[in-house]
């Protein structure tokens, strides 16, 4: 009996087959890594070259933009500390304790990520404004919130500081809690073991946390100018020149913003290296 040969060699190859399909799918990966990386760079790339120079050219005579970036660094500063004096508190129970309701505090925390940020500015007018209760009363104190920089605040407070919850949650949850329990066992109370062992170890989660809340604190637009339009923190000042005269005399304070931003990018970027050293 003859066996017929003539199947096998019409039977291709199947590693060859095998490599070509994964050489296929590796360019089209590539192809469309590519695309997604061009679409997010290309916008930021053009503004920058397009109106960055103008835009620094600008803060030498430009005393307006020169005061809602003042104004923008020192809200989101504030937004920031009070975000990491009243966020780590629930961070830190939110990664080690289990508690009746926790879940429901966890999704309070990050509800503000879901919400269009207008809307949240309107939420914001309905609790703080003149009419509401709370508005009215702050304001019979003298302390205005709508149309203030305290409703700057209080807006980049409310968009950015479940970020910081997050991140600041996720760094206490990678610091070993058998670190505190032998603490308590060699005599530390609560607030001694969370003092002495679980704020140092989680520093840098806690510390890139606050960076990014501060980041996202400058970029907030929508809630901010349904709050408080004047005065103008730098996105604001963005848009409103480009309603009032067009895209030309935005570009410059645009660019200025992006160029703004590098600073927690870049400090980000220093805490992951020092974290890797």
């Amino acid at each position: 009996m003859e066996l017929d040969t003539s199947v096998l060699e019409t039977t291709p190859a199947p590693r060859q087959s095998s490599a070509v399909s994964r050489a296929a799918i590796a360019i089209f990966v590539a192809l469309i890594a590519s695309v997604f990386l061009l679409f997010v760079l290309a916008p930021v790339v053009g503004l920058v070259a397009t109106g960055g120079g103008r835009g620094l050219s600008a803060l030498g005579r430009d005393a307006e933009l020169r005061a809602s970036l003042a104004l923008t660094a020192m809200t989101a500063t504030i937004a920031t500390i009070l975000g990491v004096v009243g966020g780590t508190p629930i961070a830190y129970l939110l990664a080690r304790r289990d508690f009746p309701g926790r879940s429901i505090v966890a999704a309070v925390m990050e509800l503000p990520l879901v919400i269009p940020h207008p809307v949240a500015g309107i939420a914001l007018l309905l609790v703080l404004g003149r009419a509401s209760p709370v508005g009215g009363a702050l304001y019979a104190t003298g302390l205005r919130v709508a149309g203030s920089a305290t409703g700057i605040v209080c807006a980049m407070l409310f968009v950015s500081a479940p970020l910081y919850v997050s991140a600041a949650r996720e760094a206490f949850a990678r610091v070993d809690a058998r670190y505190e329990s032998v603490a308590r066992t060699l005599g530390d109370d609560v607030w001694r073991a969370f003092r002495r062992i679980t704020l140092p170890l989680a520093a840098r989660g806690l510390t890139a946390a606050a960076v990014v809340m501060w980041a996202r604190a400058v970029s907030e637009f929508g809630a901010i100018v349904i709050l408080t339009y004047n005065p103008k923190v730098a996105s604001v000042l963005s848009y409103d020149r480009f309603t009032s005269f067009g895209l030309s005399e935005a570009l410059p304070v645009a660019a200025v913003l992006v160029l703004f931003a590098l600073v927690p990018l870049a400090a980000l970027r220093a805490l992951r290296r020092e974290g890797r050293a």
